[in-house]
Protein backbone atom coordinates (compact mmCIF):
# COMPACT_ATOMS: atom_id res chain seq x y z
CA UNK A 1 0.00 0.00 0.00
CA UNK A 2 1.22 3.57 -1.07
CA UNK A 3 1.46 6.47 1.73
CA UNK A 4 1.17 9.95 1.13
CA UNK A 5 3.04 12.06 3.84
CA UNK A 6 2.02 15.45 5.45
CA UNK A 7 4.49 15.81 8.08
CA UNK A 8 6.34 13.95 11.12
CA UNK A 9 5.45 14.55 14.28
CA UNK A 10 5.83 13.65 18.10
CA UNK A 11 4.56 10.40 18.93
CA UNK A 12 3.63 11.61 22.84
CA UNK A 13 1.75 14.63 21.88
CA UNK A 14 -0.67 11.59 20.25
CA UNK A 15 -2.02 9.76 22.83
CA UNK A 16 -4.10 7.48 20.94
CA UNK A 17 -0.49 5.93 19.58
CA UNK A 18 0.49 5.20 23.89
CA UNK A 19 -0.74 1.21 23.10
CA UNK A 20 -0.44 0.84 19.27
CA UNK A 21 1.80 -0.33 16.78
CA UNK A 22 0.03 -0.27 13.59
CA UNK A 23 -1.42 2.75 12.24
CA UNK A 24 -4.28 4.73 14.20
CA UNK A 25 -7.28 7.06 12.52
CA UNK A 26 -7.08 10.38 13.21
CA UNK A 27 -10.97 11.42 14.18
CA UNK A 28 -12.67 13.42 11.70
CA UNK A 29 -9.17 14.35 9.75
CA UNK A 30 -9.93 13.54 5.92
CA UNK A 31 -6.65 14.28 3.76
CA UNK A 32 -6.06 14.65 0.29
CA UNK A 33 -8.81 13.40 -2.18
CA UNK A 34 -11.14 12.77 0.72
CA UNK A 35 -8.93 9.81 2.45
CA UNK A 36 -9.11 8.92 6.25
CA UNK A 37 -5.68 10.36 7.76
CA UNK A 38 -3.61 8.27 9.89
CA UNK A 39 -0.89 8.51 12.30
CA UNK A 40 1.84 5.92 11.79
CA UNK A 41 4.08 4.85 14.71
CA UNK A 42 8.00 5.40 13.88
CA UNK A 43 9.79 4.90 17.67
CA UNK A 44 9.88 8.23 18.90
CA UNK A 45 8.31 9.82 16.07
CA UNK A 46 4.66 9.88 14.41
CA UNK A 47 3.94 10.44 11.03
CA UNK A 48 1.06 11.59 9.52
CA UNK A 49 -0.35 9.64 6.51
CA UNK A 50 -2.96 8.63 4.20
CA UNK A 51 -3.81 5.88 2.15
CA UNK A 52 -2.67 6.72 -1.53
CA UNK A 53 -3.40 5.80 -5.07
CA UNK A 54 -0.99 6.28 -7.00
CA UNK A 55 -3.42 6.61 -10.64
CA UNK A 56 -4.66 9.96 -8.74
CA UNK A 57 -3.49 13.00 -9.68
CA UNK A 58 -2.61 15.78 -7.37
CA UNK A 59 -4.65 19.67 -8.19
CA UNK A 60 -4.64 22.56 -6.22
CA UNK A 61 -7.63 21.32 -3.97
CA UNK A 62 -4.79 18.63 -3.01
CA UNK A 63 -2.76 21.48 -2.04
CA UNK A 64 -4.62 22.99 0.19
CA UNK A 65 -5.95 19.88 2.10
CA UNK A 66 -2.20 18.87 2.37
CA UNK A 67 -1.78 22.15 4.06
CA UNK A 68 -5.01 21.76 6.05
CA UNK A 69 -4.11 18.26 7.60
CA UNK A 70 -0.37 19.88 8.83
CA UNK A 71 -2.33 22.42 10.02
CA UNK A 72 -4.40 20.39 12.14
CA UNK A 73 -1.43 18.32 13.27
CA UNK A 74 0.35 21.64 14.55
CA UNK A 75 -2.50 22.16 17.14
CA UNK A 76 -1.06 18.92 19.03
CA UNK A 77 2.78 18.59 18.39
CA UNK A 78 5.21 20.25 16.47
CA UNK A 79 5.60 19.31 12.92
CA UNK A 80 7.78 18.76 10.29
CA UNK A 81 6.54 18.99 7.09
CA UNK A 82 7.06 17.13 4.46
CA UNK A 83 7.04 18.55 0.51
CA UNK A 84 3.59 18.56 -1.20
CA UNK A 85 3.50 15.26 -3.37
CA UNK A 86 5.56 13.50 -1.03
CA UNK A 87 4.56 9.63 -1.59
CA UNK A 88 5.94 6.20 0.12
CA UNK A 89 5.72 3.24 -1.93
CA UNK A 90 4.86 0.73 1.27
CA UNK A 91 5.38 0.58 4.49
CA UNK A 92 9.30 -0.66 4.33
CA UNK A 93 10.09 2.34 2.65
CA UNK A 94 8.27 5.04 5.08
CA UNK A 95 9.76 2.61 8.14
CA UNK A 96 13.62 2.88 6.28
CA UNK A 97 13.42 5.94 5.25
CA UNK A 98 12.01 7.50 9.27
CA UNK A 99 14.73 5.26 10.86
CA UNK A 100 17.48 6.52 9.01
CA UNK A 101 16.73 9.77 9.73
CA UNK A 102 15.43 9.77 12.84
CA UNK A 103 18.48 11.37 14.85
CA UNK A 104 18.00 14.41 12.28
CA UNK A 105 14.51 14.93 13.03
CA UNK A 106 14.36 14.51 16.58
CA UNK A 107 16.89 17.35 16.40
CA UNK A 108 15.24 19.56 14.31
CA UNK A 109 11.90 18.71 16.53
CA UNK A 110 13.79 19.67 19.35
CA UNK A 111 15.12 23.34 17.87
CA UNK A 112 11.54 23.89 17.10
CA UNK A 113 9.53 22.58 19.95
CA UNK A 114 7.23 25.82 20.84
CA UNK A 115 7.69 27.87 17.84
CA UNK A 116 5.72 29.29 15.08
CA UNK A 117 6.33 31.08 12.44
CA UNK A 118 4.49 34.41 11.25
CA UNK A 119 4.17 35.61 7.97
CA UNK A 120 4.37 39.25 6.97
CA UNK A 121 3.87 40.85 3.50
CA UNK A 122 5.24 44.46 3.08
CA UNK A 123 4.46 46.74 0.40
CA UNK A 124 6.91 49.29 -0.21
CA UNK A 125 6.45 51.76 -3.23
CA UNK A 126 9.55 51.48 -5.78
CA UNK A 127 12.07 53.66 -5.01
CA UNK A 128 13.17 54.02 -8.65
CA UNK A 129 9.46 55.35 -9.55
CA UNK A 130 7.95 53.55 -12.55
CA UNK A 131 10.86 53.29 -14.54
CA UNK A 132 11.21 49.54 -15.69
CA UNK A 133 14.77 48.42 -16.57
CA UNK A 134 15.29 47.54 -19.72
CA UNK A 135 16.76 44.56 -21.16
CA UNK A 136 18.85 44.97 -24.31
CA UNK A 137 20.34 42.34 -26.58
CA UNK A 138 24.07 41.63 -25.68
CA UNK A 139 25.01 41.93 -29.40
CA UNK A 140 23.87 45.53 -29.03
CA UNK A 141 26.90 46.28 -27.85
CA UNK A 142 27.81 50.23 -27.90
CA UNK A 143 27.17 52.98 -25.28
CA UNK A 144 23.81 52.65 -24.97
CA UNK A 145 24.35 49.44 -24.31
CA UNK A 146 26.95 49.98 -21.00
CA UNK A 147 25.00 52.74 -20.14
CA UNK A 148 21.70 50.53 -19.71
CA UNK A 149 23.72 48.03 -17.67
CA UNK A 150 25.13 50.89 -15.30
CA UNK A 151 21.50 52.60 -14.98
CA UNK A 152 19.92 49.02 -14.24
CA UNK A 153 22.77 48.39 -11.75
CA UNK A 154 22.16 51.82 -10.38
CA UNK A 155 18.34 51.23 -9.84
CA UNK A 156 19.24 47.28 -7.95
CA UNK A 157 21.64 48.82 -6.01
CA UNK A 158 18.95 51.24 -4.39
CA UNK A 159 16.41 48.81 -3.82
CA UNK A 160 18.18 46.50 -2.26
CA UNK A 161 19.33 49.51 0.36
CA UNK A 162 15.60 50.33 0.76
CA UNK A 163 14.77 46.43 1.20
CA UNK A 164 17.08 46.12 3.84
CA UNK A 165 16.42 49.56 5.86
CA UNK A 166 12.68 48.23 5.60
CA UNK A 167 13.80 44.80 6.88
CA UNK A 168 16.05 45.60 9.39
CA UNK A 169 13.35 47.77 10.77
CA UNK A 170 10.49 45.01 10.68
CA UNK A 171 13.52 43.09 12.66
CA UNK A 172 13.89 45.94 14.93
CA UNK A 173 9.97 46.22 15.64
CA UNK A 174 9.48 42.54 15.96
CA UNK A 175 12.46 41.19 17.48
CA UNK A 176 11.79 37.76 16.09
CA UNK A 177 14.15 34.27 17.11
CA UNK A 178 15.08 33.96 13.52
CA UNK A 179 13.23 35.74 10.06
CA UNK A 180 14.19 34.51 6.34
CA UNK A 181 13.61 37.46 3.80
CA UNK A 182 12.77 37.59 0.21
CA UNK A 183 12.04 40.82 -1.63
CA UNK A 184 10.82 41.19 -5.55
CA UNK A 185 9.28 43.54 -7.99
CA UNK A 186 5.14 43.18 -8.73
CA UNK A 187 3.03 43.78 -11.89
CA UNK A 188 1.56 46.87 -9.69
CA UNK A 189 5.72 48.28 -9.41
CA UNK A 190 5.87 48.08 -5.61
CA UNK A 191 8.06 46.22 -3.67
CA UNK A 192 6.82 43.32 -1.78
CA UNK A 193 9.41 41.57 1.01
CA UNK A 194 8.09 38.47 2.00
CA UNK A 195 9.32 37.90 5.55
CA UNK A 196 9.06 34.93 7.57
CA UNK A 197 9.71 35.33 11.56
CA UNK A 198 9.85 32.63 14.05
CA UNK A 199 8.72 33.25 17.26
CA UNK A 200 7.78 31.46 20.53
CA UNK A 201 4.11 30.51 20.51
CA UNK A 202 3.01 32.00 23.56
CA UNK A 203 3.73 35.39 22.45
CA UNK A 204 1.50 35.10 19.08
CA UNK A 205 -0.90 37.53 20.62
CA UNK A 206 1.68 40.31 21.65
CA UNK A 207 3.17 39.97 18.33
CA UNK A 208 -0.20 40.74 16.59
CA UNK A 209 -0.55 43.43 19.00
CA UNK A 210 2.64 44.59 17.63
CA UNK A 211 1.93 44.28 13.96
CA UNK A 212 -1.13 46.51 14.42
CA UNK A 213 0.78 49.74 15.94
CA UNK A 214 3.64 48.95 13.69
CA UNK A 215 1.31 49.19 10.25
CA UNK A 216 0.14 52.42 11.65
CA UNK A 217 3.31 53.60 12.47
CA UNK A 218 4.56 52.91 8.96
CA UNK A 219 2.02 54.23 6.86
CA UNK A 220 4.47 54.47 3.66
CA UNK A 221 4.01 50.75 3.73
CA UNK A 222 0.96 48.15 3.30
CA UNK A 223 1.19 45.02 5.48
CA UNK A 224 -0.10 41.68 5.74
CA UNK A 225 -0.30 39.00 8.25
CA UNK A 226 -1.00 35.83 8.87
CA UNK A 227 -0.16 32.68 11.12
CA UNK A 228 0.67 31.46 13.22
CA UNK A 229 2.16 28.64 10.76
CA UNK A 230 4.03 25.82 11.29
CA UNK A 231 8.05 26.81 10.81
CA UNK A 232 7.87 25.92 7.57
CA UNK A 233 10.60 28.13 6.34
CA UNK A 234 12.81 27.06 9.20
CA UNK A 235 12.37 23.64 8.60
CA UNK A 236 13.99 24.57 5.46
CA UNK A 237 16.94 26.07 7.17
CA UNK A 238 17.43 23.25 9.23
CA UNK A 239 17.40 20.66 6.24
CA UNK A 240 19.77 23.20 3.91
CA UNK A 241 22.43 23.46 7.51
CA UNK A 242 22.63 19.61 7.32
CA UNK A 243 22.45 19.16 4.03
CA UNK A 244 26.09 21.24 3.83
CA UNK A 245 27.01 17.69 6.03
CA UNK A 246 26.78 14.35 4.38
CA UNK A 247 23.19 13.73 4.98
CA UNK A 248 20.38 12.20 3.56
CA UNK A 249 17.27 15.03 3.41
CA UNK A 250 17.07 17.53 0.99
CA UNK A 251 15.42 21.27 0.87
CA UNK A 252 12.55 20.94 -1.12
CA UNK A 253 10.68 24.41 -2.37
CA UNK A 254 8.75 27.18 -0.33
CA UNK A 255 4.95 25.90 -0.52
CA UNK A 256 3.27 28.31 2.11
CA UNK A 257 -0.16 27.32 2.92
CA UNK A 258 -0.86 26.97 -0.42
CA UNK A 259 2.36 25.20 1.05
CA UNK A 260 6.34 25.91 2.84
CA UNK A 261 9.81 24.74 3.17
CA UNK A 262 9.33 21.17 4.14
CA UNK A 263 11.27 17.93 4.73
CA UNK A 264 12.02 15.44 1.71
CA UNK A 265 13.45 12.20 2.12
CA UNK A 266 15.27 10.45 -1.39
CA UNK A 267 13.05 7.12 -0.62
CA UNK A 268 9.73 9.24 -0.98
CA UNK A 269 8.64 9.58 -4.68
CA UNK A 270 7.35 13.42 -5.10
CA UNK A 271 3.89 13.03 -7.17
CA UNK A 272 3.77 15.07 -9.96
CA UNK A 273 0.24 16.33 -11.24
Amino acid sequence: MAWYAYCIGEKLAFPELARHRKPVPMESVLGVSGNQVFLYPASDLAVIVSEHNPAETLNQRSGVDHARVIADCFQHSTVLPFRFGTVFNDDDSLRRAIRSNQRQFLGNIDKLRGKAEMHLKVFVDDCCGREVDRHLPAESVGREYLSNLRENAARTRERQTRARAVSFQMHRQFQPLDEEVSCRLTESGKMLLDIAHLIDRKYVERYQNKFSTTSAMMRECQMQLSGPWPPYHFVHQLTRGAHAQPASTVPAQPAMPAAGPLVSIPEAIPVLA
